[in-house]
C-alpha cells in the first residue's frame, strides 16, 4: 500500500483516553524497528489487490498483544507460547506461533495480522500512518459483555471498547483523508471479529454479573448487545464483516481435563445456540442496511470436522494441549514454570479451595474439588510435534489448526461458512 509517510505523522495524536500526546523525540531507535515491523507486516502488491486494511476485533482468538498492556492475569508473553514464531518470541499471542487473526491475514495476501491498537498508540510519531494500515482491537479473556473476564482475569478490553478505540481510529482516518475520502477508505476495509466464548465460560462460572438470568435470557443479552456493537461498527463506515462464532469448548482440555477427559454438552450446546442466534442477527443486519455484507464462520462445525477426522486435516491428538499442567495438559496455562494457587478451570477461590456452593449449580462439570489449597511450582509439559495437535494449551489451539480454520473460513462452503465464504466476500 503506497502512502505518503510524511501526510501521516502528524506531530500529535489523540489517545483513547482523550489526552493529546506529543512526540516523544528521544525515541527515535523505537519508532525505527517498529516501523521495520509495520512494513514487514505486509505484502504490499498482494494485499492491496485484495482489501486494502483490516480491523480485527474479538479475545484470545485474534489478539496480537493487547493483553501485553494491560494489568491482566491472562497474558501470553512467556515461553513457551511463541516458540514456533519468528526467533521463538512470546509476542502476546495464546499460540505456539501464529493464530487465526495471522492466518486470515495471509490468505488476504498480510504477513500476519496488524499490530495491536495499544502497540500503535505507545509509539506516537507512526500512528496516523499505520492505522491506515490496519489494527487489531482483540484482547484476550474478553466478551461481549462488559464485564466478561473481569472476575477471573482483571483488566481486559471488551468488545464496547475495542469499538470505541475504532471510532477513535476512524476519526483520525477522517481528519487525515477528509469525510468523503475516509468513508471510502473505511468501507473497502475487511472487519474480522471473534467472541463470545468467554461470555460463555463466564456465565457458567457464574461470573459474568447476569447469573439470575437463564440460559436464554442470556443469549438473548448477548445478541442485544453483539448487535448494537455490530451496528455502530457499521455506522463508523464498515461494510465488510468476517465473523467468527464460538466453537465447541466444551471439548477444550481446560474443561474435558476435570470431566473424565470427556466434552461437556451444555457448553457444546450453547455455542450452538450462539452460532443460530448470531446467523440470525447478521440476517436482521443486512435486511436493515443495503450495504452491509458479511461471512459468517460456523467455527463449530469446523473443530467438529477435525474431532471426527483429525488425520485428514494433519492432525493426530485432539484431546490433551500440547502444552501444559496435569491431565490432558488442560490444568493450566502454557508457562515454563507454573506457581499454581489454583487448580482446574476457574474452580478454586483464593485459598485454592473450590466453592462447594458452586459445584452443584452449574451444569455438573464441577464434579471434583480439593479439600486442600494447591500451592505449588510446577513444570510445564511440552508435546514434541506441536504441529500434530489441534490444542496448543488448555483453551488455545496450535498454529497448525489455526491454520485450518483460516483455510475453512476462506474457502470453505454452506457447512462451514454462511452464507459465503471469506473469499467471496471480499471479491
Amino acid at each position: 500500500m503506497s502512502h505518503d509517510a510524511n501526510k501521516f505523522s502528524g506531530t500529535e495524536m489523540t489517545s483513547f483516553n482523550g489526552k493529546t500526546n506529543s512526540i516523544i523525540t528521544n525515541n527515535y531507535a523505537s519508532v525505527f524497528f517498529f516501523l521495520l515491523y509495520t512494513m514487514s507486516m505486509l505484502d504490499i502488491n498482494v494485499a492491496n489487490e485484495i482489501v486494502p486494511t483490516l480491523y480485527i476485533f474479538g479475545d484470545s482468538t485474534f489478539d496480537v498483544g493487547t493483553n501485553n498492556y494491560l494489568n491482566s492475569k491472562t497474558k501470553a508473553n512467556s515461553p513457551y507460547y511463541g516458540i514456533d514464531f519468528h526467533n521463538s518470541f512470546p509476542t502476546g499471542r495464546y499460540s505456539n506461533g501464529l493464530n487465526i487473526a495471522d492466518q486470515i491475514a495471509r490468505r488476504l495476501g498480510y504477513k500476519k495480522s496488524p499490530p495491536s491498537f495499544l502497540d500503535l498508540e505507545n509509539l506516537q510519531y507512526s500512528f496516523k500512518h499505520n492505522i491506515m494500515l490496519g489494527v487489531n482491537f482483540a484482547s484476550g479473556g474478553s466478551g461481549i459483555l462488559r464485564y466478561t473476564g473481569y472476575k477471573k482475569w482483571g483488566e481486559v478490553i471488551c468488545l464496547e471498547k475495542q469499538v470505541q478505540q475504532f471510532a477513535l481510529v476512524s476519526g483520525n482516518i477522517t481528519k487525515i483523508l477528509g469525510p468523503t475520502k475516509a468513508a471510502s477508505f473505511v468501507s473497502k476495509a475487511l472487519f474480522l471479529i471473534s467472541i463470545g466464548s468467554s461470555d460463555i465460560f463466564d456465565y457458567d462460572r457464574n461470573e459474568s454479573g447476569v447469573f439470575h438470568l437463564g440460559k436464554e435470557e442470556n443469549l438473548a443479552l448477548l445478541q442485544l448487545n453483539y448487535y448494537t456493537y455490530i451496528r455502530k461498527l457499521y455506522e463508523l463506515g464498515a461494510r465488510k464483516f468476517g465473523i467468527l462464532s464460538v466453537p465447541p469448548i466444551g471439548c477444550y482440555p481446560a474443561v474435558t481435563s476435570i470431566n473424565g477427559g470427556n466434552c461437556v454438552k451444555p457448553l457444546n450446546d450453547f455455542a450452538v445456540a450462539f452460532y443460530k442466534a448470531t446467523q440470525t442477527l447478521l440476517q436482521k443486519l443486512s435486511l436493515e442496511f443495503e450495504e452491509f455484507e458479511y461471512s459468517l464462520g460456523n467455527t463449530y462445525a469446523m473443530f467438529k470436522a477435525m474431532l471426527k477426522d483429525p488425520l485428514a486435516f494433519g492432525l493426530n491428538d485432539t484431546k490433551s494441549a500440547c502444552c501444559g499442567i496435569g491431565k490432558l495438559n488442560g490444568e493450566g496455562p502454557c508457562l515454563k514454570t507454573l506457581k499454581q494457587n489454583h487448580c482446574g478451570f476457574g474452580m478454586l477461590n483464593e485459598d485454592g479451595l473450590l466453592l462447594k456452593s458452586l459445584n452443584d449449580k452449574l451444569w455438573g462439570i464441577r464434579k471434583f474439588y480439593k479439600e486442600e489449597p494447591c500451592l505449588k511450582t510446577l513444570n510445564t509439559s511440552l508435546c514434541v510435534n506441536h504441529d500434530d495437535h489441534l490444542f496448543w494449551d488448555w483453551l488455545h489451539i496450535t498454529e497448525r489448526a489455526s491454520e485450518v480454520i483460516a483455510k475453512m473460513v476462506f474457502e470453505g462452503g454452506a457447512e462451514f461458512v454462511f452464507p459465503k465464504n471469506l473469499s467471496h466476500l471480499v471479491s
